[in-house]
């Protein structure tokens, strides 16, 4: 089967047959339907499933919001498709399928640090990995800001230094070949707003290169030298067949033990995920 896009119609063709049409106008899917003879046997929910993918509509990490005219109250198929695809009645005759981003343990660091830092300050992303946390961090810095992203594995400070070019990013941050137990020779003591940690290893290299304990903790105690006063320590810790659990459960020691009248420490659990699932922490110094 195949989709052809002719202006704002989408047509299904099975081999030489057109058996689908659709039209968009917007988010609004104003046409949509498969040729009788080809009903009842599943064209109909791969071609509203193509449909709703090729718009992002299957993005764990987007918004999406999508309409589509209320069908024949008679036409219980049609009613069924859209329930089956997440559409529900809304006001004004029509249906709706909105879709929010799903919450991660990245998501929800990330959203912790978007409440809690404003512009400006430095920023370093001590696990840049393929630059996705360095250009949050970008994000949050503004143009007054600067950021520095680590990593031992050149494919990842070579990936993070595009990511930035090519979002504009390139004048605020930069990313380093260094390990980020090292990072206090490239950051001063008390100077940075955040040090951001994603552990476990670089998303499509080999699993085998991933980070560990003999590392990690003297990263986290150089992470704690190198924040300001009211500065935030946040690391998304993992555990796993490939990786074991002796590193999250050393870095879970490390912040139940930092001192209370020196940091305000922060363990989110998810509660009813495996006990495999990653962990976002976080470590706010106090002034």
């Amino acid at each position: 089967m195949e989709l052809r896009a002719q202006g704002p119609e989408v047509f299904l063709w099975k081999e030489n047959t057109c058996i689908g049409r659709a039209r968009w106008a917007g988010d609004m899917l104003e046409v949509f339907s498969i040729d009788p003879a080809w009903r009842r046997r599943g064209y109909g929910s791969y071609f509203l499933k193509e449909l709703l993918r090729g718009r992002g509509g299957f993005d764990r990490g987007a918004a999406s919001c999508f309409w589509a005219p209320a069908p024949p109250a008679q036409d219980a198929a049609a009613c069924a498709l859209l329930q089956k695809f997440g559409f529900v009645p809304a006001a004004g005759g029509r249906w709706v399928r909105r879709r929010v981003p799903d919450l991660s343990a990245v998501t929800l660091c990330h959203e912790l640090l978007a409440a809690r830092l404003r512009p400006g300050g430095l920023y370093v992303d001590a696990t840049c990995g393929n630059g996705h946390d360095t250009l949050f961090l970008c994000g949050l810095a503004g143009e007054n800001g600067r950021v520095l992203g680590l990593d031992i594995q050149p494919a990842a400070v070579e990936a993070t230094n595009r990511r930035l070019a090519a979002a504009g990013f390139g004048g605020v941050g930069r990313a380093v070949l260094c390990g980020h137990e090292n990072l206090l020779t490239l950051v001063e003591p008390g100077t940075a707003d955040c040090v951001l940690f994603n552990f476990g290893w670089l998303p499509g290299a080999d699993h085998a290169v991933h980070s560990g304990t003999a590392t990690t903790l003297p990263a986290l105690r150089a992470a704690c030298t190198a924040l300001r006063p009211g500065g935030v320590l946040a690391a998304v810790l993992y555990s796993g067949s490939v990786i074991g659990s002796g590193e999250k459960q050393a870095a879970l020691d490390f912040f139940r033990s930092l001192p209370l009248t020196q940091y305000t420490a922060l363990v989110c659990e998810f509660a009813n995920w495996a006990d495999t699932a990653p962990l976002p922490c976080l470590a706010i110094k106090r002034g």
